[in-house]
């Protein structure tokens, strides 16, 4: 019977652990509405879930809080996921890290970390556009539900994606003509790169998403259902008057209720976000010529370095080569979370293509030409992955009469998302450096305490307020900014005790990691104080003093 109870509790262990596996494919908004409330129903002292928002066609917003005790007083991270609507995975790391940190809340690593640190998990930053995957017809989306005239020409929506080969998917067409800008790839001729006319070669194809031009102005699926992307519309280098953008920067409910929260959220030490930037495989360089502008474009020296050390732990833990190097786009969150919001910004993807090395048994030879769609196929071959190429076919296409239109290619969301069978695995390792990234936090603490009894009843006090962490209590650029908050020390005295020399009270600039601030003090008095230092995104520390 003894094995048998045990039995049953390593099976409960094994289901509670796995929970966000028993499924085949991505999350859908129901699935991670499910997701989320597992969570909250099976940890209740440790997860508080809420809708943040909804979006304007009234999909929930949601985020999580994790931690014990009084949250909002302990430094945090908060962990980011589905800024890009076609970036499925940035959602099930989001969640997936929510489910595993639970999943080991009674070991003691863990439990010690939640007692001392807080986590706002918000996994799904785009769910107008991610609920297209599970659409009738698929196709890659960034943007929410608000209506747009993207072609300005009164009209909404008029000319969005058609299925024209009735696949359930919006794929690709090649169009021949002489006047085109693509050829055949001749080392995978079922993809087509550009043609370099600086190197003498000739068009042949016209490549465009599968559609027609519903309302006759020349320009293909120019006009469709989507409206704001998430992550151009954030308030750092915003650009209107590009698809996406929005009318003006935070104009969407979506990134307008994120914000609010996380600015009041001075806890906050760090902001994790899963998306299309990588500044974790690849740090952040310092440009001088940024740091020189009114507006700042480059992120300090110090914080550049504070990067390359959280890269080197990344990029030991997650154990994979070949990240391609990414640049941001104007309104980019992650951008945002740095230069305007001031906290430490880390984003990466979590996964990219893997490079496929040839097969020698089939004679396969090297790649020479760059091309993300031959490398795909060959990566998914050496895998058996199967059904993500539909191949080409002639149609009628009243577009293009008389020439000839062909249907097919790579299908929408294989380049940036794995197949779910991955996952698992890469939410494994992701969590794992989150976890890292929580030990490198900021941490005040009081130390080398020294009194020195003089005469007339004075005694001379002195202290070291130590940052016990590798990360800074504040980044450079948050140290310019009247906002956050930073390391206030204060003597709290009693009757008959004044401090005569020493602020009793001050604010403390930023401490580096694993750096301190010595101060002293001339009081006046017997019997004992206190000495409190302390922020809300480096933690505080209390120690008593005899004079």
């Amino acid at each position: 019977m003894k094995k048998l109870y045990l039995l049953n509790g390593f099976l409960l262990l094994f289901a509670g652990q796995q929970m966000a596996f028993a499924q085949a494919d991505y999350s859908s908004n129901d699935r991670l509405a499910q997701r989320i409330t597992a969570l909250s129903k099976t940890y209740p002292a440790l997860v508080k879930s809420r809708s943040l928002t909804k979006t304007i066609s009234g999909k929930e917003v949601w985020m999580m809080t994790i931690g014990t005790g009084k949250v909002e007083q302990k430094p945090a991270i908060a962990v980011v996921g589905g800024v890009e609507g076609t970036h499925l995975l940035g959602v099930e790391l989001a969640i997936g890290f929510a489910e595993q940190l639970l999943a080991a809340s009674g070991t003691d690593s863990v439990k010690n970390l939640l007692n001392k640190q807080t986590f706002y998990v918000f996994p799904n930053m785009s769910p107008d556009a991610t609920e297209q995957y599970f659409a009738k017809v698929k196709y890659g989306r960034s943007g929410n539900a608000r209506v747009i005239d993207r072609d300005r020409d009164g009209k909404s929506g008029e000319d969005g994606f058609d299925d024209l080969n009735g696949d359930g998917k919006i794929s690709w067409m090649r169009i021949a003509d002489p006047t085109g800008t693509f050829r055949l790839n001749p080392e995978d001729p079922r993809a087509l790169i550009p043609a370099d006319a600086a190197k003498g070669e000739t068009g042949q194809y016209l490549l465009m998403q599968e559609g027609l031009d519903n309302d006759k102005d020349g320009a293909f699926n120019e006009d469709g259902g989507e409206g704001v992307h998430f992550n151009r519309n954030s308030s750092y280098n915003y650009k209107n008057f590009i698809p996406g953008a929005g009318e003006f920067a935070v104009s969407e409910l979506e990134n307008r209720a994120l914000f609010d929260f996380l600015y009041d959220a001075f806890n906050v030490y760090a902001v994790v976000t899963f998306g299309p930037q990588n500044n974790l495989s690849w740090p952040v360089q310092v440009n001088p010529a940024g740091l020189s502008k009114r507006i700042i474009s480059s992120w300090s020296e110090s914080d550049a370095k504070v990067n390359t050390l959280v890269s080197e732990k990344y990029n030991k833990i997650i154990g994979v080569k070949d990240a391609p190097k990414t640049a941001a786009e104007s309104g980019d969150f992650s951008q945002w979370a740095y230069f305007h919001y001031g906290r430490l910004s880390f984003s990466t993807p979590g996964w990219w293509l893997p490079k496929a090395k040839p097969d020698s048994a089939a004679k396969q030879k090297a790649f020479t030409i760059d091309d993300p769609t031959a490398e795909y196929l060959r990566w998914a071959k050496s895998k058996g992955i199967t059904n993500t190429f539909t191949e080409w076919k002639v149609l009628n296409h009243p577009d293009f009469p008389g020439q000839t239109v062909e249907v097919g290619g790579l299908d929408p969301f294989v380049l940036t998302n794995p197949p779910y069978q991955l996952v698992e695995g890469i939410v494994k390792k992701h969590t794992d450096f989150l976890l890292s990234l929580a030990a490198m936090a900021p941490q005040v603490d009081l130390i080398g305490l020294k009194t020195e009894k003089m005469e007339g009843g004075l005694s001379r006090v002195s202290v070291k307020v130590v940052n016990t962490g590798i990360l800074p209590t504040l980044t450079k650029i948050g140290e310019k900014s009247y906002f956050l908050k930073k390391i206030a020390l204060k003597i709290n005295t009693g009757t008959g005790q004044v401090v005569l020399s020493g602020r009793k009270s001050q604010l403390l600039e930023a401490i580096p990691g694993k750096g301190f601030t010595e101060l002293s003090w001339l009081i006046k008095g017997s019997g004992k104080i206190s000495i409190e230092a302390g922020s809300p995104s480096s933690g505080s520390k209390m120690i008593d003093v005899s004079l």
